[in-house]
């Protein structure tokens, strides 16, 4: 159950502040600012990461997000930006959204192309420099809150 194992990994987060770094919550309109830009809509367990967290670390992972209105000019974690660039530098799907790079040639994105029925997208593979219809988009997670949960638990 998808919202169940977000609440799990954010239950996690918030009692391990040792190893949390996160840049904070992110307001509305900072939101729809960067789903204007995108030209996407944000959804669930998502939202509510950038609402409760921005973007930032737990331990060593690192998960992309929002982490103020510099769009143009920034660096990870603002998960907004390296979409940009990616979709600039390796046309990156425009209904992909990069939440995290595995540092070995493989990006994790948000497919809000596929979603499920509750509009939860699915968490997809990006190889970078593999053209586009050679990309398998392998489904790495069923939801962000799969995801995230499978994350945190490498940490504690």
């Amino acid at each position: 159950m998808s919202v169940g194992t977000y609440l799990k990994a954010k239950k996690i987060i918030q009692t391990n502040e040792d190893i949390a770094d996160f840049i904070g919550g992110q307001s509305n309109e900072l939101i729809k600012l960067a789903e204007e830009r995108l030209g996407i809509k944000f959804t669930g367990l998502y939202l509510d990461y950038l609402q409760n967290f921005g973007a930032g670390n737990f331990g060593s992972q690192e998960i992309y997000g929002i982490i103020n209105n510099n769009f143009e000019n920034s660096s990870v974690p603002n998960g907004i930006w390296y979409t940009l660039t990616e979709r600039d530098e390796l046309n990156l799907p425009n209904d992909f959204l990069v939440i995290y790079d595995t540092g070995s040639d493989e990006l994790f994105c948000l497919d809000f192309n596929q979603l499920d029925e509750k509009g939860e997208p699915k968490v997809v593979s990006f190889v970078p420099g593999v053209e586009l219809e050679n990309q398998e988009y392998e489904i790495i997670a069923e939801d962000f809150g799969d995801f995230l949960l499978d994350l945190v638990m490498h940490e504690v």
